[in-house]
């Protein structure tokens, strides 16, 4: 299966396209944009439908790249998932609320797919979440969920949240499991959230374990196809990737193809 369901009854792609440093790092770097817009036509040109940003990547500037190439590429809105997140000096209710409203904005769309919390901060989570339903009753929002949590914060999110919490993106990959190991993605799988695997590559590093590549030529795929292959075959996992280079951009998404058998998996999972 090639998409995931979430609790409010949509569904989310299994493999999308992670933006982070499109168009700078935490500030924007102009001198980039030619290279971002180009790695994003290149990711729609390729068939990604889910596109994940934040308000804090390149201080904004990556949400209005990713709405120029939308509309650049005049790709149908409604055939699009979007996510994006609201940033930790901007957790309050009302700054929340505006948050979102500016990343509408630079989106150029009415609604969001998916909102997220990008990280925990000192304001209390109530305040922040009380935002997400106001914003979820008005329609501006579909779904809603965190991003770096814990399992008690998780389960203070979901206290507060009027809505199904659907979502919580955390770093995921072969070599660092520490939400499995912390309980995270078990308790998603067992109660229906997505958890979304950020840096699933390792920016390019796994490619060099040698379990990786003996698994590679087996299926006649790439040892970074193996390490996305292993997370999306995960019940309630996807994954957002992020290249600038469009055979990287193709290459991951076709890891969607691979299909890892049960012995496979058991290599996988005891890999260190």
């Amino acid at each position: 299966m090639l998409i995931e369901p979430l609790l409010t009854g949509h569904t989310i792609p299994k493999i999308g396209f992670g933006t982070w440093n499109i168009g700078g790092g935490m500030s924007p770097d102009y001198s980039q944009d030619a290279r971002g817009l180009a790695a994003i036509r290149a990711a729609l040109e390729t068939g990604y439908t889910h596109f994940d940003t934040a308000e804090m990547y390149a201080n904004g500037h990556t949400e209005e790249l990713l709405a120029r190439a939308i509309r650049e590429t005049r790709t149908p809105r409604e055939k699009l998932f979007l996510t994006t997140k609201v940033w930790t000096n901007h957790l309050r209710t009302p700054e929340t609320i505006k948050a979102c409203e500016n990343s509408l904005r630079r989106l150029q769309t009415d609604y969001l797919d998916l909102y997220l919390i990008h990280w925990p901060g000192s304001v209390p989570l109530e305040d922040t979440v009380r935002a997400l339903n106001d914003l979820t009753r008005r329609g501006l929002v579909r779904a809603v969920g965190v991003s770096n949590f814990d399992l008690p914060l998780l389960h203070r999110a979901q206290a507060a949240c009027e809505t199904p919490l659907v979502n919580n993106q955390v770093p995921y990959s072969l070599h660092h499991r520490e939400y499995a190991q912390n309980g995270v993605l078990a308790y998603c799988q067992q109660n229906g959230i997505v958890l979304t695997a950020y840096t699933p590559v390792e920016k390019g590093r796994v490619g060099t374990n040698p379990g990786l590549q003996t698994l590679a030529r087996k299926h006649g795929a790439t040892p970074t196809q193996i390490a996305l292959a292993w997370l999306i075959h995960q019940p309630r996992v996807i994954t957002i990737p992020m290249s600038h280079n469009p055979a990287h951009i193709l290459e991951n998404f076709r890891a969607r193809e691979v299909k890892l058998d049960e012995d496979d998996i058991k290599q996988l999972n005891a890999l260190k």
